[in-house]
């Protein structure tokens, strides 16, 4: 079985609008790449409440669960206080993370900037190398900020030890109306029903209409199922096979 996660995107100016979510895109494509298959992505208001809800369902559903967004030292920045409560913690002050924030501040410091050396009791910060760019996790809840840039950034440094074994993919490109295959894939959903097996369709190539995934952590699996698939397709559909 595959490694379970979730994504849990916060903040207000996803939901009105004002900026376009970058960092679920992202996350689902390394996750997958290591192995690991994302089930759900939900995007919620900066409201503790409704955080503290998602993140409890989510980590009990889900083997990891990445929040992104809410960090910060201003009024709208609660993820760390709701997710400590998801998990009936208190919010204590790091002291590495209050160090760093006071040599790079100085002694202007401000309470404001010292929240960002908050963390859920019984948190801990993961990650190798400068202690000044952590990132936070309290159980299976990974916290990142939700500046694209600097998700990134975090998540590299972190992210090998979320690795699993790979997904085998095979694509077929075929050049038909997805109506004419729909028979064949329930076939094949019959016969290997543990396969993921995809199927979108283009307007817009000219050389082929439609493409067939086939995903599973077994090669033998995939193989065998693509076998069984293309003995079903008429063969002057099939433009390619990856």
């Amino acid at each position: 079985m595959a490694k379970t996660a979730g994504i849990l995107i916060i903040g207000n100016e996803v939901l009105s609008g004002k900026v376009t979510d970058q960092n679920s895109p992202y996350l689902v494509r390394e996750l997958r790449a290591l192995g690991v298959e994302v089930q759900r992505i939900t995007t919620i208001p900066d409201d503790v409440s409704v955080i503290v809800e998602e993140v409890r369902a989510l980590s009990a559903r889900y083997d990891l669960v990445f929040t992104t967004g809410g960090i910060g030292p201003t009024h709208d920045d609660v993820t760390i206080t709701a997710i400590a409560a998801a998990f009936g913690r208190l919010v204590v002050r790091h002291p590495a993370l209050e160090e760093v924030l006071r040599q790079h501040y100085g002694q202007g410091i401000t309470a404001a900037q010292l929240r960002m050396a908050e963390m859920p009791e019984g948190g801990r910060l993961v990650g190798e190398g400068d202690p000044s760019f952590p990132v936070v996790a309290l159980e299976n809840v990974y916290i990142f900020p939700g500046i694209p840039e600097v998700v990134r950034r975090k998540f590299e440094r972190i992210r090998d030890q979320f690795r699993d074994r790979p997904f085998i993919l095979r694509q077929v490109f075929l050049r038909c109306d997805e109506g004419q295959i729909a028979d064949d894939l329930y076939a094949v959903l019959g016969r290997f029903p543990d396969l993921q097996l995809g199927s979108y369709p283009f307007i817009d190539k000219p050389e082929y209409t439609v493409i067939l995934t086939l995903e599973s952590k077994s090669p033998d699996y995939v193989e065998q199922a693509l076998r069984f698939l293309l003995d079903r397709l008429s063969p002057d559909s099939v433009v390619r096979i990856e």
